[in-house]
């Protein structure tokens, strides 16, 4: 099981990108938590309803730029877990990770050739205060290892690979080079997500401070 957070700044860009899935039939909403939903039907919660279960949370943020959370959890393909299952899983991971008591939103996707979960939620509380994220990437990774065990997953086959594996980053201006910035984030989505079009790409774009746009040259040569 690979567990990976990614911090950014827009809770819409990432809610947007696992709404479009929904609307492709590629994805799914299994489970949710402190989420305004009609009826109690999870399954139906819509993106507004989403984005206004969220706000009073990020009208409340005392100072804190990388507010959102859009977490994935990836189990080996070889793992086959009912939505049951999965629930039990996210509720297991966020709890050590501390995001229990959250507003949060998990996604299951089914648009390559593995299941796999997407969760957003947010890293302020309800007091607006950021929640504790020290050493994030070394606890999810030791939450990981405790779970396989617990579910009887399989473990991840290289660890090492897993412990240095790139997390991607929001562009910060204040740390400068820009341009190195978008190009090591341009590629790690590349390589983590899949989309279909540029309202997907810059959904996700969005979660890192970044928006790409078409252009078209007078040779008529298109290019984003």
């Amino acid at each position: 099981m690979i567990a990976n957070i990614i911090s950014g700044t827009s809770v819409f860009g990432a809610l947007a990108y696992n709404y479009d899935k929904v609307k492709e039939g590629t994805a799914s909403i299994i489970h949710t938590n402190n989420m305004i939903c009609e009826n109690g039907n999870e399954a139906a919660l819509t993106m507004q309803s989403a984005m206004l279960s969220f706000e009073p949370y990020l009208l409340m943020n005392r100072k804190t730029r990388n507010m959102v959370a859009h977490i994935s959890i990836n189990p080996d393909p070889e793992d086959k877990l009912s939505t049951e299952k999965y629930k039990e899983l996210v509720d297991a991971y966020l709890e050590k990770m501390g995001y229990k008591d959250q507003p949060f939103v998990v996604f299951k996707h089914n648009d390559i050739d593995r299941e796999h979960i997407h969760i957003v939620t947010l890293k302020v509380g309800s007091d607006g205060r950021k929640l504790n994220d020290k050493y994030e990437k070394v606890r999810s990774m030791d939450a990981s290892r405790e779970l396989e065990i617990k579910f009887g997953l399989k473990p991840v086959a290289d660890r090492v690979e897993q412990r240095d594996r790139q997390f991607i980053k929001p562009i910060d201006y204040r740390q400068g080079d820009i341009k190195r910035q978008m190009s090591n984030t341009i590629r790690s989505v590349i390589n983590t997500y899949r989309f279909q079009s540029l309202g997907e790409y810059n959904a996700l774009l969005s979660c890192f401070n970044m928006e790409a746009k078409y252009v078209k040259g007078e040779d008529n040569n298109s290019m984003y």
